[in-house]
Protein backbone atom coordinates (compact mmCIF):
# COMPACT_ATOMS: atom_id res chain seq x y z
CA UNK A 1 0.00 0.00 0.00
CA UNK A 2 2.77 2.38 0.94
CA UNK A 3 4.66 1.49 -2.60
CA UNK A 4 1.20 2.43 -4.69
CA UNK A 5 0.49 5.25 -2.38
CA UNK A 6 4.29 6.55 -2.64
CA UNK A 7 4.20 5.93 -6.65
CA UNK A 8 1.23 8.17 -7.28
CA UNK A 9 2.65 10.85 -5.38
CA UNK A 10 5.79 11.03 -6.93
CA UNK A 11 3.78 11.28 -10.17
CA UNK A 12 2.24 14.00 -8.54
CA UNK A 13 4.89 16.05 -8.02
CA UNK A 14 6.66 15.70 -11.52
CA UNK A 15 2.75 16.61 -13.23
CA UNK A 16 4.18 18.43 -16.10
CA UNK A 17 0.85 21.16 -15.89
CA UNK A 18 1.08 24.82 -16.05
CA UNK A 19 -1.08 26.21 -12.71
CA UNK A 20 -4.06 27.60 -14.13
CA UNK A 21 -4.26 31.54 -12.11
CA UNK A 22 -7.83 31.73 -10.53
CA UNK A 23 -9.94 34.95 -9.39
CA UNK A 24 -7.95 34.85 -5.60
CA UNK A 25 -4.62 35.80 -7.62
CA UNK A 26 -4.24 39.41 -6.90
CA UNK A 27 -3.14 41.32 -9.29
CA UNK A 28 0.71 42.21 -8.91
CA UNK A 29 0.72 42.04 -5.42
CA UNK A 30 4.37 43.60 -3.76
CA UNK A 31 6.37 40.25 -2.68
CA UNK A 32 8.84 40.13 0.08
CA UNK A 33 10.60 36.64 0.01
CA UNK A 34 13.15 36.19 3.33
CA UNK A 35 15.36 33.11 3.60
CA UNK A 36 17.56 32.37 6.52
CA UNK A 37 20.84 30.52 7.06
CA UNK A 38 20.69 27.96 9.23
CA UNK A 39 17.52 28.44 10.90
CA UNK A 40 16.26 25.02 12.71
CA UNK A 41 12.22 24.53 13.93
CA UNK A 42 13.42 23.68 17.44
CA UNK A 43 14.19 27.48 17.39
CA UNK A 44 10.97 29.08 16.19
CA UNK A 45 8.16 30.09 19.24
CA UNK A 46 5.41 29.93 16.50
CA UNK A 47 6.51 25.91 16.10
CA UNK A 48 6.41 25.28 20.13
CA UNK A 49 10.32 26.32 21.11
CA UNK A 50 10.08 28.05 24.54
CA UNK A 51 13.33 29.54 23.57
CA UNK A 52 12.07 33.23 23.03
CA UNK A 53 14.24 33.55 20.52
CA UNK A 54 11.92 34.86 17.57
CA UNK A 55 9.45 37.27 19.02
CA UNK A 56 8.83 38.79 15.47
CA UNK A 57 8.41 35.32 13.96
CA UNK A 58 6.06 34.58 16.46
CA UNK A 59 3.47 37.81 16.07
CA UNK A 60 3.99 37.47 12.36
CA UNK A 61 2.89 33.58 12.18
CA UNK A 62 -0.64 35.06 13.20
CA UNK A 63 -0.78 36.99 10.32
CA UNK A 64 -0.04 33.79 8.06
CA UNK A 65 0.03 29.91 7.42
CA UNK A 66 2.50 27.91 9.38
CA UNK A 67 3.79 24.93 7.77
CA UNK A 68 5.10 22.88 10.14
CA UNK A 69 6.57 20.06 8.02
CA UNK A 70 8.69 21.38 5.57
CA UNK A 71 11.61 20.10 4.07
CA UNK A 72 14.71 21.62 2.35
CA UNK A 73 16.03 19.90 -1.07
CA UNK A 74 19.80 20.44 0.36
CA UNK A 75 21.28 20.65 3.32
CA UNK A 76 23.87 23.42 0.83
CA UNK A 77 22.97 27.56 0.43
CA UNK A 78 23.48 27.37 -3.00
CA UNK A 79 21.76 24.36 -3.80
CA UNK A 80 18.74 25.14 -1.95
CA UNK A 81 18.78 29.23 -2.66
CA UNK A 82 18.75 27.80 -6.95
CA UNK A 83 15.64 25.16 -5.76
CA UNK A 84 13.83 28.32 -4.08
CA UNK A 85 14.17 30.24 -7.08
CA UNK A 86 13.58 27.72 -10.22
CA UNK A 87 10.84 25.74 -8.21
CA UNK A 88 13.10 22.61 -8.89
CA UNK A 89 15.69 19.92 -7.89
CA UNK A 90 19.01 19.44 -7.30
CA UNK A 91 19.59 17.28 -10.60
CA UNK A 92 18.16 19.40 -12.70
CA UNK A 93 19.77 22.85 -11.24
CA UNK A 94 22.94 21.31 -10.93
CA UNK A 95 24.25 24.66 -8.22
CA UNK A 96 26.58 24.19 -5.97
CA UNK A 97 29.65 25.55 -4.55
CA UNK A 98 32.16 24.87 -7.80
CA UNK A 99 30.06 27.23 -9.60
CA UNK A 100 28.25 25.87 -12.10
CA UNK A 101 25.64 28.53 -13.66
CA UNK A 102 22.56 28.50 -13.90
CA UNK A 103 21.28 26.30 -16.77
CA UNK A 104 19.79 29.40 -19.57
CA UNK A 105 16.86 26.48 -20.15
CA UNK A 106 15.52 26.90 -16.61
CA UNK A 107 12.69 29.34 -15.70
CA UNK A 108 13.91 31.57 -13.19
CA UNK A 109 11.48 33.09 -10.56
CA UNK A 110 13.16 36.82 -11.21
CA UNK A 111 13.27 37.03 -14.45
CA UNK A 112 9.08 35.89 -14.69
CA UNK A 113 8.55 38.25 -12.71
CA UNK A 114 10.13 41.16 -14.20
CA UNK A 115 9.12 40.16 -17.58
CA UNK A 116 5.45 40.63 -15.75
CA UNK A 117 6.40 44.31 -14.88
CA UNK A 118 8.23 43.75 -11.50
CA UNK A 119 11.08 45.58 -10.24
CA UNK A 120 13.54 43.07 -9.08
CA UNK A 121 16.27 43.27 -6.34
CA UNK A 122 18.12 40.74 -4.19
CA UNK A 123 20.75 41.28 -0.93
CA UNK A 124 22.15 39.09 0.53
CA UNK A 125 24.28 37.90 3.54
CA UNK A 126 26.73 35.58 2.24
CA UNK A 127 29.64 35.45 -0.78
CA UNK A 128 28.03 32.10 -1.48
CA UNK A 129 25.12 33.96 -2.96
CA UNK A 130 27.29 36.36 -4.56
CA UNK A 131 27.01 35.97 -8.40
CA UNK A 132 30.57 37.49 -8.78
CA UNK A 133 32.46 36.79 -5.85
CA UNK A 134 31.09 33.48 -5.20
CA UNK A 135 28.98 30.12 -6.77
CA UNK A 136 25.99 31.75 -7.87
CA UNK A 137 27.42 32.27 -10.94
CA UNK A 138 24.63 34.05 -12.90
CA UNK A 139 21.91 33.81 -10.56
CA UNK A 140 21.84 37.99 -10.87
CA UNK A 141 19.69 36.95 -13.79
CA UNK A 142 16.56 38.97 -13.62
CA UNK A 143 17.73 41.36 -10.62
CA UNK A 144 17.46 44.96 -11.51
CA UNK A 145 19.36 45.08 -8.54
CA UNK A 146 21.81 42.43 -7.04
CA UNK A 147 23.15 43.73 -3.65
CA UNK A 148 26.39 41.02 -2.69
CA UNK A 149 30.05 42.89 -3.32
CA UNK A 150 32.07 40.26 -0.89
CA UNK A 151 35.18 38.96 -1.74
CA UNK A 152 38.27 36.01 -0.76
CA UNK A 153 38.88 36.49 3.02
CA UNK A 154 41.88 38.11 3.84
CA UNK A 155 44.53 37.96 6.83
CA UNK A 156 43.51 39.54 9.56
CA UNK A 157 39.94 40.50 8.21
CA UNK A 158 36.45 39.52 10.01
CA UNK A 159 33.95 37.66 7.58
CA UNK A 160 32.04 40.27 8.08
CA UNK A 161 34.05 42.76 6.08
CA UNK A 162 34.65 40.23 3.36
CA UNK A 163 32.27 37.28 3.18
CA UNK A 164 29.75 37.88 5.23
CA UNK A 165 26.70 40.67 6.22
CA UNK A 166 25.19 41.24 9.42
CA UNK A 167 21.48 40.68 9.35
CA UNK A 168 20.70 44.30 10.54
CA UNK A 169 23.30 45.54 7.68
CA UNK A 170 21.67 43.68 4.77
CA UNK A 171 17.73 44.69 5.95
CA UNK A 172 19.14 48.49 5.91
CA UNK A 173 20.05 47.81 2.25
CA UNK A 174 16.92 46.60 1.29
CA UNK A 175 14.66 49.31 3.29
CA UNK A 176 16.09 52.07 1.42
CA UNK A 177 15.48 49.73 -2.01
CA UNK A 178 12.17 48.97 -0.76
CA UNK A 179 11.14 53.34 0.22
CA UNK A 180 12.50 54.52 -3.46
CA UNK A 181 10.56 51.31 -5.15
CA UNK A 182 6.97 51.40 -3.07
CA UNK A 183 5.19 53.26 -5.80
CA UNK A 184 6.22 50.06 -8.41
CA UNK A 185 4.98 46.56 -7.80
CA UNK A 186 8.23 45.05 -6.62
CA UNK A 187 10.03 41.54 -5.72
CA UNK A 188 13.04 41.76 -2.98
CA UNK A 189 14.81 38.72 -2.09
CA UNK A 190 16.51 39.33 1.25
CA UNK A 191 18.98 36.31 2.71
CA UNK A 192 19.87 36.77 6.09
CA UNK A 193 23.42 34.46 6.97
CA UNK A 194 24.05 35.25 10.60
CA UNK A 195 23.46 31.61 11.88
CA UNK A 196 24.99 29.83 8.89
CA UNK A 197 27.96 27.65 10.11
CA UNK A 198 27.63 29.08 14.02
CA UNK A 199 28.04 26.65 16.79
CA UNK A 200 27.41 26.86 20.15
CA UNK A 201 25.73 29.63 22.22
CA UNK A 202 26.39 32.03 19.49
CA UNK A 203 23.74 29.72 17.59
CA UNK A 204 20.73 31.45 19.49
CA UNK A 205 22.24 34.89 19.29
CA UNK A 206 22.35 34.63 15.76
CA UNK A 207 18.71 33.01 15.25
CA UNK A 208 17.52 36.34 17.57
CA UNK A 209 19.40 38.42 15.98
CA UNK A 210 18.01 37.49 12.18
CA UNK A 211 14.78 37.73 13.66
CA UNK A 212 15.37 41.36 14.96
CA UNK A 213 16.48 42.42 11.76
CA UNK A 214 13.20 40.77 10.74
CA UNK A 215 10.86 42.57 12.98
CA UNK A 216 12.57 46.12 11.49
CA UNK A 217 11.81 45.27 7.94
CA UNK A 218 8.05 44.12 8.71
CA UNK A 219 7.52 47.58 10.82
CA UNK A 220 9.09 49.68 7.66
CA UNK A 221 6.53 47.93 5.04
CA UNK A 222 3.72 48.87 8.00
CA UNK A 223 4.99 52.44 8.25
CA UNK A 224 5.00 52.67 3.88
CA UNK A 225 1.50 51.22 3.84
CA UNK A 226 3.32 47.89 2.26
CA UNK A 227 2.30 45.54 4.59
CA UNK A 228 -1.00 44.03 4.58
CA UNK A 229 -1.53 43.91 1.03
CA UNK A 230 2.19 42.06 0.30
CA UNK A 231 2.49 38.55 -0.41
CA UNK A 232 5.66 38.25 2.35
CA UNK A 233 7.25 34.22 2.68
CA UNK A 234 9.84 33.72 5.44
CA UNK A 235 11.61 30.20 4.94
CA UNK A 236 14.91 28.65 5.74
CA UNK A 237 17.18 27.36 3.10
CA UNK A 238 18.49 24.46 5.81
CA UNK A 239 19.15 23.60 9.37
CA UNK A 240 22.27 22.77 11.79
CA UNK A 241 23.42 20.00 12.78
CA UNK A 242 24.43 21.25 16.11
CA UNK A 243 26.24 18.27 16.54
CA UNK A 244 23.29 15.50 16.10
CA UNK A 245 24.54 12.20 14.32
CA UNK A 246 28.31 13.60 14.78
CA UNK A 247 27.59 16.49 12.33
CA UNK A 248 28.98 19.92 13.81
CA UNK A 249 27.42 22.21 11.14
CA UNK A 250 25.33 21.04 7.84
CA UNK A 251 26.34 20.06 4.36
CA UNK A 252 26.82 15.91 4.88
CA UNK A 253 23.86 14.71 6.23
CA UNK A 254 19.76 15.24 5.36
CA UNK A 255 18.55 14.09 8.95
CA UNK A 256 16.01 16.64 9.89
CA UNK A 257 18.31 18.86 11.73
CA UNK A 258 19.85 20.04 8.65
CA UNK A 259 16.61 19.23 6.01
CA UNK A 260 13.39 19.98 8.12
CA UNK A 261 12.49 23.63 7.78
CA UNK A 262 10.46 26.50 8.95
CA UNK A 263 8.07 28.22 6.23
CA UNK A 264 5.59 31.52 7.18
CA UNK A 265 3.47 32.48 4.42
CA UNK A 266 0.92 35.71 4.68
CA UNK A 267 -1.26 35.83 1.12
CA UNK A 268 -2.23 39.04 0.36
CA UNK A 269 -5.20 41.18 2.19
CA UNK A 270 -6.04 38.59 5.62
CA UNK A 271 -6.52 35.23 4.38
CA UNK A 272 -5.65 32.16 6.52
CA UNK A 273 -4.56 33.91 9.34
CA UNK A 274 -2.92 32.08 12.16
CA UNK A 275 -3.24 28.59 10.14
CA UNK A 276 -1.05 25.80 11.08
CA UNK A 277 -0.38 23.35 7.94
CA UNK A 278 0.98 20.01 9.03
CA UNK A 279 0.68 18.59 5.60
CA UNK A 280 4.66 17.93 4.11
CA UNK A 281 5.52 20.78 2.27
CA UNK A 282 9.13 21.35 0.45
CA UNK A 283 11.35 24.55 -0.90
CA UNK A 284 10.71 23.31 -4.35
CA UNK A 285 7.41 24.93 -3.78
CA UNK A 286 8.14 27.91 -3.07
CA UNK A 287 8.41 29.69 -6.57
CA UNK A 288 5.35 28.00 -7.69
CA UNK A 289 3.33 30.02 -4.63
CA UNK A 290 4.99 33.06 -5.83
CA UNK A 291 4.07 33.46 -9.59
CA UNK A 292 0.40 31.79 -9.21
CA UNK A 293 -0.03 34.65 -6.44
CA UNK A 294 1.49 37.15 -8.66
CA UNK A 295 -1.25 35.81 -11.67
CA UNK A 296 1.41 34.66 -13.34
CA UNK A 297 1.14 30.65 -14.85
CA UNK A 298 3.85 28.22 -13.89
CA UNK A 299 5.90 26.58 -16.44
CA UNK A 300 5.94 23.10 -16.66
CA UNK A 301 9.64 22.54 -15.74
CA UNK A 302 8.63 23.88 -12.07
CA UNK A 303 7.93 20.79 -10.16
CA UNK A 304 6.84 22.12 -7.42
CA UNK A 305 2.80 22.84 -5.94
CA UNK A 306 1.47 26.31 -4.45
CA UNK A 307 1.54 26.30 -1.08
CA UNK A 308 -1.57 28.06 -1.11
CA UNK A 309 -3.22 25.29 -2.72
CA UNK A 310 -2.07 22.87 -0.05
CA UNK A 311 -3.10 25.07 2.38
CA UNK A 312 -6.69 25.12 0.86
CA UNK A 313 -7.08 21.61 0.09
CA UNK A 314 -9.50 19.33 1.66
CA UNK A 315 -6.83 16.47 1.47
CA UNK A 316 -4.47 15.17 4.02
CA UNK A 317 -2.25 13.34 1.74
CA UNK A 318 1.63 14.03 2.55
CA UNK A 319 3.78 14.91 -0.62
CA UNK A 320 7.35 12.82 -0.71
CA UNK A 321 10.06 15.30 -0.24
CA UNK A 322 13.24 14.52 -1.75
CA UNK A 323 16.59 15.84 -0.66
CA UNK A 324 20.25 15.29 -1.28
CA UNK A 325 23.97 16.11 -0.33
CA UNK A 326 26.61 16.05 -3.24
CA UNK A 327 29.31 17.72 -0.54
CA UNK A 328 30.26 14.25 0.67
CA UNK A 329 31.42 13.20 -2.63
CA UNK A 330 33.01 16.21 -3.93
CA UNK A 331 34.61 17.73 -1.15
CA UNK A 332 35.82 14.13 0.99
CA UNK A 333 35.92 11.39 -1.87
CA UNK A 334 32.55 9.80 -0.69
CA UNK A 335 29.48 8.77 -2.06
CA UNK A 336 27.11 11.31 -2.49
CA UNK A 337 23.36 10.63 -0.49
CA UNK A 338 19.71 11.04 -1.17
CA UNK A 339 16.88 10.75 1.32
CA UNK A 340 13.15 10.14 0.59
CA UNK A 341 10.47 11.04 3.25
CA UNK A 342 7.32 9.45 2.59
CA UNK A 343 4.54 8.85 5.36
CA UNK A 344 5.90 8.36 8.83
CA UNK A 345 9.50 7.06 7.28
CA UNK A 346 12.85 8.80 6.55
CA UNK A 347 14.63 6.69 3.95
CA UNK A 348 18.88 7.47 3.21
CA UNK A 349 20.13 6.15 0.11
CA UNK A 350 24.26 5.51 0.86
CA UNK A 351 26.59 3.02 1.26
CA UNK A 352 25.44 2.07 4.17
CA UNK A 353 21.43 2.84 3.93
CA UNK A 354 19.20 3.81 6.68
CA UNK A 355 15.80 3.64 7.39
CA UNK A 356 13.84 5.46 10.55
CA UNK A 357 10.26 5.50 11.52
CA UNK A 358 10.59 9.15 12.73
CA UNK A 359 6.82 8.93 14.27
CA UNK A 360 8.82 6.93 16.84
CA UNK A 361 12.19 7.61 16.67
CA UNK A 362 11.62 11.78 15.68
CA UNK A 363 15.55 11.79 16.11
CA UNK A 364 16.69 9.06 13.72
CA UNK A 365 18.67 6.72 16.05
CA UNK A 366 17.25 3.43 15.33
CA UNK A 367 18.30 2.55 11.83
CA UNK A 368 15.48 -0.18 10.39
CA UNK A 369 16.95 -1.27 7.67
CA UNK A 370 17.87 -4.30 8.76
CA UNK A 371 14.77 -5.23 10.77
CA UNK A 372 12.43 -3.35 8.25
CA UNK A 373 13.44 -4.80 5.00
CA UNK A 374 10.23 -4.47 3.05
CA UNK A 375 9.83 -1.04 3.96
CA UNK A 376 13.31 -0.22 3.50
CA UNK A 377 12.65 -1.74 -0.26
CA UNK A 378 9.69 0.17 -0.78
CA UNK A 379 11.37 3.32 0.14
CA UNK A 380 14.14 2.50 -2.14
CA UNK A 381 11.94 1.89 -5.06
CA UNK A 382 10.12 5.35 -4.66
CA UNK A 383 13.40 6.72 -5.21
CA UNK A 384 14.34 5.08 -7.65
CA UNK A 385 11.19 5.74 -9.66
CA UNK A 386 11.43 9.64 -8.67
CA UNK A 387 15.29 9.66 -9.91
CA UNK A 388 14.29 8.25 -12.60
CA UNK A 389 11.27 10.67 -13.68
CA UNK A 390 14.18 13.13 -13.20
CA UNK A 391 16.13 11.79 -16.11
CA UNK A 392 18.78 11.31 -13.34
CA UNK A 393 18.63 7.66 -12.31
CA UNK A 394 20.52 6.59 -9.62
CA UNK A 395 21.86 10.35 -8.62
CA UNK A 396 24.58 10.04 -11.58
CA UNK A 397 27.24 12.00 -11.47
CA UNK A 398 27.72 14.68 -13.98
CA UNK A 399 30.29 14.46 -16.86
CA UNK A 400 32.96 16.77 -15.44
CA UNK A 401 33.12 20.67 -17.21
CA UNK A 402 36.64 20.58 -18.31
CA UNK A 403 37.41 20.71 -21.95
CA UNK A 404 39.60 17.97 -23.62
CA UNK A 405 42.47 20.40 -24.41
CA UNK A 406 42.17 21.98 -20.62
CA UNK A 407 42.88 18.43 -19.42
CA UNK A 408 46.12 17.93 -21.73
CA UNK A 409 47.04 21.17 -20.60
CA UNK A 410 47.35 20.12 -17.02
CA UNK A 411 48.13 16.95 -17.76
CA UNK A 412 51.41 18.57 -19.23
CA UNK A 413 52.15 20.27 -16.12
CA UNK A 414 52.35 17.14 -14.12
CA UNK A 415 48.66 16.56 -12.90
CA UNK A 416 48.41 12.74 -12.56
CA UNK A 417 44.95 11.04 -12.68
CA UNK A 418 43.12 13.48 -14.08
CA UNK A 419 39.91 12.08 -15.85
CA UNK A 420 36.65 13.08 -16.82
CA UNK A 421 34.08 11.67 -14.69
CA UNK A 422 31.58 9.44 -16.71
CA UNK A 423 28.26 10.39 -17.19
CA UNK A 424 27.24 6.83 -15.56
CA UNK A 425 28.79 6.58 -12.62
CA UNK A 426 26.88 6.23 -9.72
CA UNK A 427 28.03 8.80 -7.15
CA UNK A 428 25.26 7.83 -4.75
CA UNK A 429 26.53 4.31 -3.80
CA UNK A 430 30.42 4.43 -4.53
CA UNK A 431 32.88 5.34 -1.95
CA UNK A 432 32.88 6.02 1.32
CA UNK A 433 29.85 6.46 3.61
CA UNK A 434 29.95 9.97 4.81
CA UNK A 435 29.27 8.84 8.25
CA UNK A 436 32.96 7.29 8.09
CA UNK A 437 34.73 10.89 7.65
CA UNK A 438 32.44 13.52 9.63
CA UNK A 439 35.15 14.02 12.23
CA UNK A 440 37.42 14.81 10.24
CA UNK A 441 35.14 16.86 7.88
CA UNK A 442 34.02 18.77 10.92
CA UNK A 443 37.57 19.99 11.57
CA UNK A 444 37.85 20.85 7.92
CA UNK A 445 35.19 22.76 7.59
CA UNK A 446 36.00 24.58 11.31
CA UNK A 447 39.33 25.47 9.78
CA UNK A 448 37.67 26.96 6.68
CA UNK A 449 35.66 29.20 9.01
CA UNK A 450 38.36 29.99 10.85
CA UNK A 451 40.00 30.98 7.16
CA UNK A 452 36.67 33.09 6.53
CA UNK A 453 37.52 35.12 9.82
CA UNK A 454 41.27 35.88 8.53
CA UNK A 455 42.53 33.33 10.94
CA UNK A 456 44.56 31.35 9.23
CA UNK A 457 47.11 29.89 11.90
CA UNK A 458 44.09 28.03 14.18
CA UNK A 459 43.12 26.71 10.67
CA UNK A 460 46.51 25.59 9.94
CA UNK A 461 46.80 23.50 12.48
CA UNK A 462 44.24 21.23 12.29
CA UNK A 463 44.57 21.41 8.76
CA UNK A 464 47.73 19.40 8.49
CA UNK A 465 46.46 16.67 10.13
CA UNK A 466 43.73 16.45 8.05
CA UNK A 467 45.52 17.16 4.55
CA UNK A 468 48.26 14.39 5.17
CA UNK A 469 45.71 12.05 6.68
CA UNK A 470 43.23 12.08 3.99
CA UNK A 471 43.96 13.55 0.49
CA UNK A 472 40.56 14.46 0.03
CA UNK A 473 39.91 17.73 -2.09
CA UNK A 474 38.16 20.02 0.67
CA UNK A 475 40.92 19.33 3.06
CA UNK A 476 43.78 19.75 0.45
CA UNK A 477 42.60 22.95 -0.79
CA UNK A 478 41.76 24.45 2.69
CA UNK A 479 45.55 24.07 3.36
CA UNK A 480 46.69 25.46 0.11
CA UNK A 481 43.90 28.40 1.23
CA UNK A 482 45.79 28.80 4.42
CA UNK A 483 49.19 29.13 3.25
CA UNK A 484 48.15 31.37 0.70
CA UNK A 485 46.61 33.89 3.35
CA UNK A 486 49.61 34.24 5.38
CA UNK A 487 51.33 34.53 2.19
CA UNK A 488 53.57 31.09 2.13
CA UNK A 489 53.03 31.23 -1.91
CA UNK A 490 55.56 28.70 -2.61
CA UNK A 491 54.51 26.21 0.47
CA UNK A 492 50.53 26.75 -0.63
CA UNK A 493 51.36 25.47 -4.20
CA UNK A 494 51.59 21.73 -3.74
CA UNK A 495 48.34 21.44 -1.69
CA UNK A 496 46.84 23.42 -4.39
CA UNK A 497 48.23 21.02 -7.05
CA UNK A 498 46.57 17.94 -4.94
CA UNK A 499 43.32 19.78 -4.63
CA UNK A 500 42.83 19.77 -8.38
CA UNK A 501 43.94 16.79 -9.30
CA UNK A 502 41.91 15.36 -6.70
CA UNK A 503 38.79 17.96 -7.95
CA UNK A 504 40.08 19.66 -11.55
CA UNK A 505 36.59 21.04 -11.95
CA UNK A 506 37.49 23.36 -8.97
CA UNK A 507 37.58 27.29 -9.96
CA UNK A 508 38.06 28.18 -6.75
CA UNK A 509 41.49 25.79 -6.53
CA UNK A 510 42.33 26.97 -10.11
CA UNK A 511 42.36 30.61 -8.88
CA UNK A 512 44.22 30.61 -5.56
CA UNK A 513 46.73 28.28 -7.76
CA UNK A 514 46.97 31.11 -10.34
CA UNK A 515 47.67 33.72 -7.41
CA UNK A 516 50.41 31.47 -6.27
CA UNK A 517 52.10 30.67 -9.28
CA UNK A 518 51.93 34.90 -9.67
CA UNK A 519 53.10 35.95 -6.61
CA UNK A 520 56.24 33.07 -7.41
CA UNK A 521 56.74 34.49 -10.71
CA UNK A 522 55.77 31.57 -12.66
CA UNK A 523 53.22 33.39 -15.11
CA UNK A 524 53.38 30.87 -17.77
CA UNK A 525 51.58 28.27 -15.63
CA UNK A 526 49.88 31.28 -13.81
CA UNK A 527 48.05 31.64 -17.05
CA UNK A 528 46.63 28.47 -17.57
CA UNK A 529 44.83 27.88 -14.46
CA UNK A 530 43.61 31.42 -14.13
CA UNK A 531 42.42 31.15 -17.71
CA UNK A 532 40.29 27.57 -16.17
CA UNK A 533 38.79 30.01 -13.45
CA UNK A 534 37.95 32.79 -15.24
CA UNK A 535 36.11 30.56 -17.45
CA UNK A 536 34.63 28.81 -14.98
CA UNK A 537 33.28 31.81 -12.64
CA UNK A 538 32.51 34.37 -15.82
CA UNK A 539 31.54 36.79 -13.96
CA UNK A 540 34.19 37.22 -10.75
CA UNK A 541 35.90 40.06 -11.81
CA UNK A 542 39.06 39.60 -9.32
CA UNK A 543 40.09 36.06 -11.87
CA UNK A 544 40.00 38.53 -14.96
CA UNK A 545 41.70 41.35 -13.27
CA UNK A 546 44.28 39.08 -12.36
CA UNK A 547 44.69 37.01 -15.56
CA UNK A 548 44.97 40.67 -17.03
CA UNK A 549 48.08 41.18 -15.04
CA UNK A 550 49.75 37.66 -15.49
CA UNK A 551 49.10 38.26 -19.62
CA UNK A 552 51.13 41.86 -19.36
CA UNK A 553 53.70 40.01 -17.67
CA UNK A 554 53.67 37.59 -20.63
CA UNK A 555 53.61 40.51 -23.70
CA UNK A 556 49.92 39.60 -24.09
CA UNK A 557 48.95 43.06 -24.36
CA UNK A 558 45.62 42.78 -26.55
CA UNK A 559 44.91 39.72 -24.25
CA UNK A 560 45.41 41.62 -21.18
CA UNK A 561 42.90 44.14 -22.33
CA UNK A 562 40.53 41.60 -23.44
CA UNK A 563 40.25 40.85 -19.43
CA UNK A 564 40.69 43.75 -18.23
CA UNK A 565 37.36 45.07 -20.08
CA UNK A 566 35.64 42.12 -18.22
CA UNK A 567 36.66 43.20 -15.36
CA UNK A 568 35.11 46.35 -15.61
CA UNK A 569 31.83 45.17 -17.23
CA UNK A 570 31.38 42.07 -14.39
CA UNK A 571 30.77 40.19 -17.59
CA UNK A 572 32.48 37.30 -19.44
CA UNK A 573 34.85 38.32 -22.49
CA UNK A 574 33.86 38.06 -25.92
Amino acid sequence: MLRRAGLFLCTCILTSVALSVDSYAAAKPNIVLITLGSARPDRMGFLGSRTSLTPGLDRFAHEGTIFAQAYSQSPSTVVSAATVLTGTYPQITRAGELGIPLPPSLPYLPELLRQAGYKTAAFVGSIQLDPKGGPFQRYDFGFSLYDAGFHEPRRGESRYLSTSRHADDVVVRAMKWIAANKSSSFFVWIHLDDADGVTGPSYDHEIAASDAAILKLFGSLRAYSLHDDALLIVTALHGESLGAHGEDQHGLFLYDETIHVPILLKLPGKQMPGRQVKTRVRLVDVAPTILESAAIPVPSQMLGQSLRRIAQSTSQADQPAYSRSDMPHWAFACSAIESWRAGKYLYIRSPKPELYDLTSDPGATKNLAQSSKATLDTMAAQLQAFDSRLGNEAGKEPASTLTSSEMQKLASLGYIGLQKSAAGVNAGTEGNDPKEVVSSANKTLAALRDLDDGKPEPALSALKTAANAQPTYLAQFAMGAALFQQQNFSEAIPYLHKAIELQPDSPWAHYTMGLSLMKTGDFKTAAVHLEIASQRLPSFSAAHSVLAEVYQHLGRSQDAARERSATSQGQPPK
